[in-house]
């Protein structure tokens, strides 16, 4: 979770109240933070969101807290300025990094505080956020330095040299990433790159080499610059507008114009930022539903509004409007926890929930404990693999196109973003890992996978499966046709195979699994290119069946 410096006097001049000690760890919780220390004027406070990047600076959190104890509230409103400054995307740039956003803040007073939250949220959005400048890299640059139009373009490693930010000479791009501390520090970003991105203006002085580091000439703001051009750059405008957004508005708090800028890609333009609120709706019972609270729906509009919504009551709908640097609104509940926040989850009494049920196993865990112990005496082993995982391993290895999966926004690690949607993969990737023990070896697992669907609320939903894989040096589909008809006829389901072809399987060797006509899994035996993707040496053969569906026909 991101912990963040803030000043106590500097915070509450933009909360507009001069708050104690006590009342700032009492008021924090409405930022979803927590004081994690004191010393002096300077205060650490832990955000325990990492959804919420807005709150990563003492503006943000000043924000969250000023609607809930004073009288500003409701959506805050930001206004968008015209500026002529123009930046040109050259094609080039597709190979490497492709895509830019940019914005402008004009008559700044930077002081010491200021420049330091501007550095600290830059910081914290490109590490957290941006995935360690990954997904997002931020410039921040003295806007008088700089003479439009803007060039995003690459350079060859030795093409072009600048004084990199805090450094004394001139370095080539790829002196920098050997060099530099920031280069070490973020040169596998660029790795394997034949040119490097670079933002350079119209008196070919450079701005920048994304995501490594800013020029010392431009990208060097200090208490008397004035006015900043900033640019997010990476690979999917989701992120890049947020970024974006939450660095301006940070900035307008504090008295600063936004301008936009017009970004000519080679196939089309755009403007940023885009400020404009964006909308969403709630339902009132089910506000009262999920919170146990007995609002009423004034009671929630005003609670709403402190949450820095604009709602508009709608008979048993709430519409409401929210701050475009917000993207972590994806169901009703995201805004009922706002809700709750607003009202005070400490003035929230615990009761014991009035629920009488008579406790039972759940069919399908009993189904599938019955599975488990017939795989079991086939003689071969459970595992259980994370229900996390990467596309590479679902898509790629698999020789498979890749499909529209369910990913994580935030994800820790690029190994674990994706929810499976099958178990295979995890079952090569079990023995891929443990080729140093003793062959054969047969594996099974039975789990869930998550897959999209698009009519139900969450717009996902779960499915049971079972999965088997045997590896050996010989191996072949007749020892997987045998386990799948052995554990077929145990629960008593008649099943036909019918031929069919599968990029992750040998042409001829795989099948469809039938139950009244309808397919509800495959077997077969895995082609050499997923083996070697897999850094497999000996055959695997296999097959995966929908749990669910064998016990409906049962």
């Amino acid at each position: 979770m991101p912990t963040i410096e803030v000043s106590r006097q500097d915070l509450c001049r933009l909360i507009g109240k001069d708050l104690s000690i006590k009342e700032l760890e009492e008021v924090i919780l409405y930022a979803k933070g927590e004081i994690d220390s004191i010393d002096n004027d300077k205060i650490k406070i832990d955000i325990k969101d990492t959804d919420r990047p807005d709150l990563w600076s003492v503006e943000g959190i000043a924000r969250e807290i000023k609607s809930r104890i004073t009288r500003d509230v409701g959506l805050p409103e930001y206004s968008v300025l015209s500026s002529p400054i123009v930046i040109k995307v050259d094609k080039k740039v597709n190979k490497v990094r492709p895509l830019t956003a940019c914005g402008v803040v004009k008559n700044l007073n930077i002081d010491e505080n200021i420049l330091s939250q501007i550095i600290q949220l830059q910081e914290k959005v490109a590490g957290t956020f941006g995935r360690n400048r990954k997904e997002v890299a931020i410039g921040i640059y003295n806007l008088d330095k700089i003479k439009p139009p803007i060039k995003y373009t690459t350079v060859k490693p030795d093409e072009i040299k600048f004084v990199p930010l805090d450094y004394e000479s001139e370095l080539t791009p790829k002196q920098i990433l050997a060099e530099h501390e920031k280069g070490k520090e973020f040169g596998h970003l660029l790795k394997d790159c034949k040119e490097y991105p670079i933002f350079i203006d119209s008196d070919n002085n450079v701005l920048s080499m994304p995501p490594i580091i800013n020029s010392n000439y431009s990208g060097k703001v200090t208490e008397k610059t004035k006015n900043l051009f900033i640019e997010c750059t990476g690979f999917q405008f989701k992120f890049l507008f947020t970024a974006l957004n939450v660095m301006v508005t940070a900035l307008a708090d504090r008295g600063g114009i936004i301008e936009s800028v017009k970004i000519i890609y080679p196939n089309n333009s755009i403007i940023t930022p885009d400020l404009a609120p964006k909308k969403t709706f709630v339902d009132v019972d089910y506000i009262n539903k999920i919170s146990g609270l007995n609002l009423t729906k004034k009671e929630m509009c005003t609670l709403l509004e402190q949450a820095r919504y604009k709602p508009e009551l709608k008979g048993n709908k709430i519409e409401l409007l929210y701050p475009s640097y917000r993207q972590d609104i994806l169901h009703q509940r995201d805004i009922v926890e706002d809700v709750i926040i607003s009202f005070g989850y400490n003035k929230i009494t615990p009761t014991i929930p009035k629920l009488p049920t008579v406790g039972s196993i759940d069919k399908l865990e009993q189904f599938s404990n019955i599975l488990s112990e017939i795989m079991i005496g086939f003689g071969l082993q459970e595992i259980m693999s994370y229900i996390l995982t990467n596309k590479k391993n679902l898509f790629d290895k698999m020789r498979l196109e890749q499909e529209k999966v369910v990913e994580i926004l935030n994800p820790i690690s690029m190994n674990f973003n994706v929810f499976r949607t099958w178990l295979l993969p995890g079952l090569l990737e079990f023995l891929s890992r443990n080729k140093h023990v003793d062959y054969p070896q047969g594996i099974f697992e039975i789990g869930d996978v998550v897959l999209i669907d698009e009519e139900k609320e969450t717009r996902t939903t779960d499915v049971r499966k079972i999965a088997c894989a045997i590896t050996n040096n010989e191996v072949n589909y007749s020892e997987a046709s045998s386990i799948l008809d052995a554990l077929l006829k145990n629960i008593n389901i008649t099943y036909k195979l019918k031929k069919t072809e599968h990029k992750s399987f040998i042409q001829g060797r795989c099948a469809k699994v039938l139950i009244n006509n309808k397919e509800i899994g495959i077997i077969g035996e895995f082609c050499p290119k997923v083996l070697e993707n897999f850094n497999l040496e000996t055959p695997v053969v296999g097959f995966e069946l929908d749990l669910e569906s064998l016990l409906n026909n049962k």
